[in-house]
């Protein structure tokens, strides 16, 4: 249902209700010339599913350029207020009274003439193909950036084939993560607008409010479209932190359609790459499974198959070595897979995590290999050593594989990363039980605990932890598999 309401001075505001037709305009308030400003607004609390404003533009007097301005509120702690438009700069052509709701578009071939002029020289360009021309070629990815002399404003241009939108992103890496992102693309109308937004991930980007923006020209023809506009915002890949003076320039285009959220379908996003989620499930199996129970086996197993040995070494000592072999491997086979994927060094705490464990738990055989006998007087201060070097290893790749995770997590409800917290948990709980039952079970003075053997209890803890283990080891390996 909806209700024209008709103001004179060029406003017409159309109200769009959910709960049936408005009896009367006395719903929609409006107040004009306050500091030279035409404000409209609506004074029911019924529910809305969209409102709707007509300015139609005056034909004399004082003719700059239009910015509007709207305030929206959800709920009492959700609002968003000071939501600017482009501005809309002021075309004598099209300023006669008209019924059409399209705005007038820029003749593409001159607005893309000085696209191209100053590259290499004065600005930065790009092109896909290389080195084309997106006067002369239809088919022509085009972007550029130019900074003012004092860097406090950058105008950027992007032109290329979309049905739907073309972006620039600015990021500190090759990849899909953090993009400080101006979008020029299709209105639901089919009029070219300018977004600014935000992404990290692969997750849907935080549209935020367009800023300090100038200048904005756009045009389509031909599926070709073509925006330039000069920007004072900072630029940043952090949501909210500061800015950096080297990014990675991204343009990238892509269709526009609408869901249509009240029939039920499936819509798919990026997918990361096989080589990436190799690194993720290999550092998962090597820091959660073998090298979780490698750990368990040196601290708590000692005494399982006491007296047998191969090859000289106690049981136990084998298990450990071999376990944790296996991790070193399959750190280094991980470590090796993420830099020939990426091509080199990416920003966040990801990397930097990685890279310290790769170092701790690359010397940590090399330094167990070189240790003194069993009965020397300093052997004490080597165990301790490789024990606390163990701790910090395991703890930085928990911190490394939280981190990891969340670009794999696209859902809402970030399931990939809990999941991984009670992994956290029921090893910290078998950590726990396995340090209460030594300490009871080694009571024997007090409590007389010789029918249940310390071992064989032990034994059944790793054996639970260790089915437990491996239905978490699952669930995370599916969902780094779907994502």
């Amino acid at each position: 249902c909806s209700q024209v309401c008709a103001f004179p001075n060029h406003v017409q505001l159309i109200e769009f209700t959910t709960g049936g037709l408005q009896s009367s305009c006395k719903n929609i308030s409006r107040i004009i010339n306050r500091n030279r400003i035409h404000l409209i607004s609506h004074t029911s609390d019924s529910p809305k599913s969209s409102i709707q404003g007509i300015w139609r533009a005056p034909t004399s007097g004082n003719l700059n350029s239009i910015q509007f301005s709207a305030s929206f509120v959800k709920d009492y702690s959700t609002f968003w207020v000071g939501v600017r438009s482009s501005p809309v700069t002021y075309n004598v052509a099209a300023a006669a009274p008209t019924n059409s709701k399209s705005i007038p578009i820029t003749s593409t071939t001159s607005f893309l003439s000085n696209f191209s002029t100053g590259c290499g020289s004065t600005k930065v360009c790009f092109s896909h193909p290389l080195n084309c021309d997106p006067v002369v070629s239809p088919d022509c990815y085009f972007m550029s950036a130019l900074t003012s002399p004092g860097d406090t404003a950058v105008q950027l241009e992007m032109t290329g084939p979309s049905d739907g939108y073309i972006a620039i992103g600015f990021s500190d890496d090759q990849r899909m993560g953090n993009y400080d992102i101006y979008i020029c693309g299709r209105g639901s109308g089919g009029l070219i607008q300018l977004q600014h937004a935000f992404s990290t991930g692969r997750k849907t980007p935080e549209i935020l409010p367009l800023g300090n923006v100038s200048d904005v020209e756009s045009s389509v023809n031909n599926s070709i479209i073509s925006c330039s506009f000069t920007t004072m915002n900072p630029i940043s890949t952090q949501r909210s932190g500061g800015s950096s003076s080297l990014y990675y320039l991204m343009i990238v285009h892509g269709p526009s359609d609408n869901v249509d959220i009240s029939s039920p379908q499936v819509v798919t996003s990026e997918k990361e790459p096989p080589i990436i989620k190799a690194h993720g499930s290999l550092m998962l199996i090597a820091w959660m499974t073998t090298g979780s129970l490698g750990m368990i086996i040196a601290r708590y197993l000692k005494g399982v198959a006491k007296g047998k040995h191969y090859f000289g070494k106690d049981v136990w000592f084998l298990a450990h070595v071999s376990l944790m072999s296996l991790t070193v491997a399959a750190t280094i086979i991980a470590f090796i897979l993420a830099f020939s994927e990426v091509g080199g060094w990416s920003g966040g705490a990801h990397p930097v995590l990685g890279c310290i464990v790769r170092i701790l738990a690359f010397f940590q055989p090399i330094a167990a290999m070189f240790r003194c006998g069993p009965h020397h007087h300093w052997r004490f201060l080597v165990n301790w050593l490789h024990a606390l070097n163990a701790a910090a290893i395991k703890g930085l790749a928990v911190a490394a594989i939280f981190t990891g995770l969340s670009h794999f997590n696209t859902s809402e409800d970030s399931w990939l990363l809990k999941v991984m917290g009670g992994f956290v948990g029921w090893e910290a709980t078998l950590y726990i039980l396995d340090s209460f039952l030594t300490t009871i079970l080694s009571a024997t003075a007090v409590l007389d605990f010789s029918f249940l053997p310390q071992t064989r209890m032990e034994l059944l803890l790793l054996v639970l932890f260790f089915l437990g283990n491996i239905a978490f080891l699952v669930a995370l390996l599916v969902g780094i598999g779907s994502s």
